[in-house]
Formats: C-alpha cells, sequence, structure tokens
C-alpha cells in the first residue's frame, strides 16, 4: 500500500529519478519549453515552480539553493536574471501543460510544459450607466467617444460632416 506517498517513481530507482528530473529542470530553464511524457511533466511542475519561487527571492541563498539542484552555472544566471523577473507580480502557476497525443513507439502519452508568458492585459472596468435618463446617457457615450478620438479623426469627421450638409 501506498498510504500518504507522495510523487511517482515513473519505473527507477531513487537516485536515477532525481538526476533525471535534475536534467529536466535544466533543460527546462534552457529552452522554457520541453516535451515529455503527461506523468514526468506534472512530477516536473512542483520542482520547476520552486525554482522560479527562489528565482523572485533573489538574495545569495535563493541562488546556491537553486545552483545545488540545476546542473548547469548560465542556466542558474538566466533563471534569476531573466526568467524570474518576468514573474514578480505573479504568485504562482509559472508553467502550462498542454496534452500532445500519442507517441507511436509505446503509446506513452506526451505533454509540452511550458513557461506562461506574463504580458496579462488588465480590461479597463466599464462605467456603469445611469438609465434614469435614456437621452443623456447617448449623449455621454457620444462625448467619451469624441474625447478618445485624436483631433485629427475628428477634423476628418468635420470635413465628412461638412461634405453631406452640401
Amino acid at each position: 500500500m501506498r498510504h500518504n506517498k507522495s510523487g511517482r517513481r515513473l519505473g527507477r530507482t531513487t537516485s536515477h529519478r532525481i538526476a533525471m528530473f535534475r536534467n529536466m529542470v535544466t533543460s527546462f530553464f534552457m529552452h522554457e519549453r520541453i516535451v515529455t511524457t503527461d506523468a514526468k511533466a506534472k512530477e516536473l511542475r512542483p520542482l520547476a515552480e520552486k525554482m522560479i519561487t527562489l528565482g523572485k527571492r533573489g538574495d545569495l541563498h535563493a541562488i546556491r539553493q537553486a545552483a545545488s539542484y540545476i546542473r548547469d552555472k548560465k542556466t542558474v544566471t538566466k533563471l534569476f536574471s531573466t526568467i524570474a523577473p518576468r514573474y514578480k507580480e505573479r504568485a504562482g502557476g509559472y508553467t502550462r501543460i498542454t496534452k500532445l497525443g500519442i507517441r507511436p513507439g509505446d503509446t506513452a502519452s506526451l505533454s509540452v510544459i511550458e513557461l506562461v508568458e506574463e504580458e496579462i492585459k488588465r480590461k479597463a472596468p466599464k462605467k456603469k450607466v445611469k438609465k434614469d435618463e435614456p437621452g443623456k446617457a447617448s449623449v455621454e457615450a457620444a462625448q467619451e467617444a469624441a474625447a478618445d478620438t485624436t483631433k485629427e479623426e475628428q477634423a476628418e469627421a468635420a470635413v465628412v460632416n461638412v461634405e453631406q450638409d452640401v
């Protein structure tokens, strides 16, 4: 029985599994996305998220902790200088796992694990329109639309209006 035993063994010894995940984390941060099996991707995700969290901390102890797990010094530098600053405002969820299908040779289910892009554009909150005066709401909307247009667009609109009147 495996009561309270977390993690997948993946048919490997402990030392092989640890070495494999160290290599995978290093490759993941080097290339920022890798293709692997579903089970390996799901096990890799928490390790990668912890490394990014260390990168966000950015102190000497965090650098040493990350360097003890990641095998390449250039990759550690990349983690702390380029990858972690992207996610300074994000509380978690730095990775995405997308299923690709099955591998023809052994029918293993494949996935791609990649870093999430941090370019989230926040939508401006919508202004509430009072429904007490129906004519006033449409006038206010027209004034706001006119304020959003540039002077050149306003001049073109005025020329078009004059031409229509003639």
